[in-house]
């Protein structure tokens, strides 16, 4: 279950990131209020990872992935409440890693190629409902929805305009791709 956690008043990114990690779970920051979720299950971490080293022999030279990290969604300037999600794995361009290491910050919405989430109990309805139209608002181009019920499924969206995203459904089995990058996800192999 999300949690609110009640403070003084609205938070900017900038203040978000200065809270380092939160106690106890997960935090994200909804225009301008910190929500913390619980931690997620070992079968979610795991297929995540799995996830991430199915894709990470795939990728062009100038992507990376990431896990678990604060994305800024740019919905708003910067000195107003913010939006900062944090999706189970991105791909980014590669600069987007060495940009933030330098300047400091969050990954930014801009830098993301993919966003991917994996369904849990607790945020089918964010994840497929609220999420989807924070990342397309964002410009994230490209947002994948996975859900581990047997048999594993991938949802692929891709922005369509100033419709958000367009889908074709769920994919079981093997997930094939040639944009933004070509890819053979094995689906069954992320349980």
């Amino acid at each position: 279950m999300v949690q609110p956690v009640t403070l003084p008043r609205l938070l900017t990114v900038a203040e978000y990131l200065e809270l380092g990690e939160t106690e106890p779970g997960y935090s994200e920051l909804v225009e301008g209020r910190l929500v913390i979720t619980p931690s997620p299950l070992a079968d979610h971490n795991r297929a995540a990872f799995d996830m991430a080293l199915q894709l990470s022999s795939q990728l062009p030279p100038h992507l990376e992935i990431i896990l678990d990290i604060d994305v800024d969604l740019e919905l708003v300037p910067p000195d107003e409440p913010g939006f900062c999600r944090r999706p189970d794995l991105i791909v980014v361009q590669r600069e987007a890693r060495l940009r933030q290491r330098r300047e400091g910050g969050a990954v930014r919405a801009r830098d993301v190629v993919v966003a991917v989430e994996f369904l849990s109990p607790g945020s089918r309805r964010t994840d497929h409902v609220v999420k989807r139209g924070e990342y397309a608002d964002a410009g994230i181009a490209h947002y994948w929805i996975i859900d581990l019920v047997e048999p594993v499924s991938l949802l692929a969206c891709h922005h369509a305009g100033e419709f958000g995203y367009a889908d074709r459904g769920p994919v079981t089995g093997t997930f094939t791709s040639t944009s933004p990058f070509a890819v053979d996800v094995e689906l069954d192999e992320l349980l």
